[in-house]
């Protein structure tokens, strides 16, 4: 069951939460991403970090695990891809209509959706073809 989940929905589904929240999480989800954390440094610098880097933070490495997930080649990673790919066009459909998803966070989340439903189908059809050794000349 957890091979069917795609992970990048966690990022689009707290994006949502905070956008859509009503109060219950954050009310004002572009202060909430623009909120920065100083991180002290040995070199005597700080760094400032938004709460939206964390998010994108987040998402890369969900990303990361989505993509050694597609190296498998059985029919649940195909249905895994498919719902990469719905994930993909609700956060497009979000971005595009709705208030509160016109920020970059959300354009790199929706971006690294559609990344992993492109590197999702294109590696499996990569491992798919070396499983069933398709494409070489025999010896």
């Amino acid at each position: 069951m957890f091979r069917l989940f795609p992970l990048l929905i966690i990022p689009v589904v707290i994006y949502n939460l905070l956008a859509f929240g009503g109060g219950v999480v954050h009310h004002d989800v572009y202060g909430f991403l623009a909120h920065t954390v100083t991180l002290p440094l040995f070199s005597g610098e700080t760094w400032k970090v938004s709460n939206g880097d964390f998010l994108i933070l987040l998402t890369l490495a969900l990303l990361f695990f989505e993509i050694i997930r597609a190296t498998h080649t059985s029919t649940k990673e195909m249905i895994n891809h498919g719902l990469s790919m719905l994930t993909f066009v609700v956060a497009l459909v979000e971005f595009i209509t709705l208030k509160g998803f016109a920020t970059s966070v959300f354009f790199f989340v929706m971006a690294m959706a559609l990344f992993d439903t492109m590197a999702g189908y294109t590696i499996s059809v990569v491992a798919a073809k070396h499983d069933l050794n398709i494409g070489r000349t025999g010896s």
